[in-house]
């Protein structure tokens, strides 16, 4: 059974990028536009892992963060972070990793493969 992705990220073409690598290796997605939206979609379907932007608007990420239980969540980030501050934010429960943006294709799809 294919495993589901959940993307979450307020640039459409960063979402639709993402959606397009992963369904031809396989796997399922839900998209989501922010923080909100992939709580509320949460409510109805439980994703294997989630790609969360760290920067969009509406509420902070890690208030969503903490709402989300029992699901792996990998950060999606354009903003360098140092080692302290990529500590700090794995310490976070099921923060898991980050991924770099913008973002190679090969280490995107071996990154997803190993923690989905």
């Amino acid at each position: 059974m294919p495993k589901t992705i959940m993307i979450v990220d307020d640039e459409a073409d960063i979402r639709e990028t993402i959606k397009t690598i992963l369904e031809r290796e396989g796997y399922n997605t839900i998209l989501a536009i922010d923080g909100d939206d992939c709580l509320k979609k949460l409510e109805t379907v439980k994703p294997n892992l989630i790609l969360l932007d760290i920067m969009m608007p509406g509420t902070p990420v890690r208030d969503i963060v903490k709402k989300i239980k029992g699901i792996k969540i990998v950060y999606c980030s354009a903003v360098r972070t140092s080692d302290a501050e990529r500590e700090q934010l794995l310490s976070n429960g099921n923060i898991i990793d980050f991924i770099q943006k913008p973002f190679d294709i090969n280490e995107l799809i071996k990154k997803v493969k190993k923690m989905a």
